[in-house]
Order: structure tokens, then sequence, then C-alpha cells
């Protein structure tokens, strides 16, 4: 069984030039034999796990993954353990409301001193738009004026920002445009620090599920939360932005698209990062807003989030020490593989992002693309 799961291993990654034991940047260095078996018998999730016990070693991580994905191994490699999760996820709405509040818990909830380390001086935990910039704190920035600029807004604008994080862009907005904005978090320690980061400006921070919501705005936004949608809820989602946006109101989204439809995300990344979560096709998306919104604008900038990555990894990297007590090495490593495989997948271009400008009932004379 040993030497047949090595066998069969070792070739499916020489398909994506990746050879064990080889000494590229890319290649893998196994560690413990037990690896082979492990990983034939769970794929992408025992690659993961394997590597959080330190079974394999890698020089670049972020390289192993942008071969792997090109070559399309995670379709290769399916083991007959995840027919399970694949039908529950078909015939049983994983991000239902009573679950909603699952991803806070175990996610964004790991704690704000690693997140304040690892983001931007304004903490936004989305990618950042590069073009004019060449550190995180400005790209950051350019992202979140970027989103201001594309729903026109003004002074006294009321918005309401769903899956507001850290209040980034609810601060942003309120101090630099003068807007009113509502925040909706499912995380009890994003709240807590939004709070008192928008201390003393327009800015309503509520630990509340998107389908509570039942008030008029003039603007909507959603920056990096429809990941935790799920396909069934889509449409869910849109009825709820169309009945809360005023007629002449703008809704962007913002998300990480993949190019073919799924059911759920990645095993390893289900299990261990983010709970419940998915990403979203072309085709979802359309069929979610089919009858409610007119597509003003749709921007991708997916190659942005290579940079983004590898700007938070390196600050996770250089931080590490001053948290590490917080934590151990098993984390350490858990992390690392979370945003360096995130980056094959962006540097591969298997997962976009892309900006998504919708409008009620079209923009009179049309909506004038900015970038």
């Amino acid at each position: 069984m040993f030497q047949s799961s090595k066998n069969y291993i070792t070739e499916v990654f020489a398909t994506a030039d990746i050879k064990v034991g080889g000494n590229r940047p890319w290649d893998i260095k196994v560690l413990d034999n037990r690896f082979y078996h492990r990983v034939f018998g769970q794929g992408s999730l025992g690659l993961g796990e394997s590597y959080m016990d330190g079974w394999w070693n890698c020089e670049s991580l972020d390289q192993l993954f942008d071969h792997l994905i090109r070559a399309e191994l995670q379709n290769k490699v399916q083991p007959w353990r995840l027919i399970g999760p694949i039908l529950l996820s078909i015939f049983y709405n994983r991000q239902n409301k009573r679950r909603a509040f699952n991803i806070g818990d175990a996610h964004y909830d790991t704690g704000n001193e690693l997140y304040e380390r690892m983001l931007d001086k304004r903490m936004v935990y989305t990618c950042g738009y590069w073009r004019d910039a060449d550190n995180l704190n400005d790209a950051q920035e350019a992202k979140l004026n970027l989103v201001c600029r594309k729903i026109g807004l003004k002074a006294g604008d009321r918005i309401l920002d769903i899956g507001c994080g850290w209040g980034s862009f609810a601060k942003f907005a309120a101090e630099k445009y003068g807007a009113v904005v509502v925040g909706l978090t499912v995380s009890k320690e994003q709240a807590k620090l939004a709070r008192k980061l928008c201390e003393g400006l327009p800015v309503e921070i509520r630990l509340q599920d998107y389908r509570d919501v039942n008030e008029e705005f003039d603007h909507i936004i959603s920056l990096g939360m429809f990941e935790h949608v799920g396909y069934k809820n889509y449409r869910m989602y849109m009825k709820v932005v169309a009945r809360c946006l005023k007629d002449g109101g703008l809704f962007l989204l913002h998300t990480i698209g993949s190019e073919v439809s799924q059911h759920m995300g990645d095993p390893w990344l289900d299990k261990y990062i983010f709970p419940d979560g998915m990403v979203p096709s072309i085709a979802q998306i359309g069929k979610a807003i089919e009858g409610l919104f007119v597509m003003e604008d749709w921007h991708n900038f997916g190659s942005d989030y290579d940079k983004t990555l590898l700007a938070w990894y390196y600050n996770f990297v250089e931080h590490w020490s001053e948290i590490k007590d917080q934590y151990d090495e098993r984390f350490y490593r858990m992390w690392k593989y979370y945003l360096l495989c995130c980056i094959g997948g962006f540097r591969s271009r298997h997962v976009q992002l892309w900006q998504i400008v919708l409008s009620k009932h079209g923009v009179e004379k049309g909506y004038s693309r900015i970038s």
C-alpha cells in the first residue's frame, strides 16, 4: 500500500513539474513517509494537514501551489471521502441563518493582535489596489478610495457595509467623504475593535446577520464577505440588498470569484480557515441578480491579490515573535500555508477578484468606469 501510494503521488506531482525530493524552490521534501498515504486518501485536506504536522516541507509554497493549480491537480486527486461533504453541501444549506456566526468565531475572532500585525495600518482584510501603489498601506487606501468613487459617494450619504471587518471602509468613508455608515459583522472581536477605531465618527457597527436588515440606504457595499454567503443563499442576499437600496443608489460587490461554479470550498480551507466558505462564479452571481439589478460594471483585478497576500505573509512572519506565545507551532505552519496556498490560486489566475457595480433600474445616461 505504501509503495503504490508513493508511486501514484510522485507521478501526479510530476505532471505539475514538481519533484518529490528535488532541489528547486517548488519541489517537495518528504520528512515522514506517512505523507503519501495521507495525501492519496485525503487529497488537499491530507496535503495541508500533513504540512501542519511537519511531514513535508517546501522552500516556496506559493510557487508549489502555482504549479499544482495550473496543472489542475485539485481535479485529479479526488478521494472518495469527499463525496459526503459534497452531498451535504448540495442538500443542506451550510450557510443558513443559524450558522451565520460560525465564521466569526472560527476565523475573525482568531485574535485582533494577529490581524493588527499582519494587515495594513487601516486593517483592511481584502485585496488592495496596486495600480499606482508600491506598498500595502497605499494599495489598501487606493482600494477604499476606488470603492467610494465607484459608487459616487458624497457627504451625508448613508451607506450599508455588509461584512465591515474592523471598520476600515466605514472609518475611511466617514473621514474622507463625510458619509454616514452602518457596518455589519458576525465577529465579536471585529465589532469591539471597529467601534473603538470609529469612535467619534458617524459610524454604527452592528453584530448582525445581513438577513436581518430592513431599512433604506443611499448605497450599499460589501468587501470580501460574499465568500461566506453560500450558493444556496445568493438569491436571498441579493433580495436583501435590493430591498435596502434606494432606487437611485448603487451596490458595489467586491468578491473573490471562480472560473467554474462550485458547491463547496477547498476541504482544507473549509476545515481550518473559512468554515462553510465558497467562492462564487459568474454564472452563480448572474443568476442571483437576474430581475433585481442592472450590471453596470465588472472589474477584475485578481492579480493584485498576489501582492496583497505576499505583503500579509511577510508581515505575519516578521511579527510572529510578538504573538507566538498566544499560538503554537502548528498554527504558525497552518497560517503560512493558508496565505501561500492562496497566493498560488491567484498567481495561477485560477481564482479572480471582482468588483461589480449594480443598480436597480440602470444609471441614467450610463455608468462611467472608474479605475
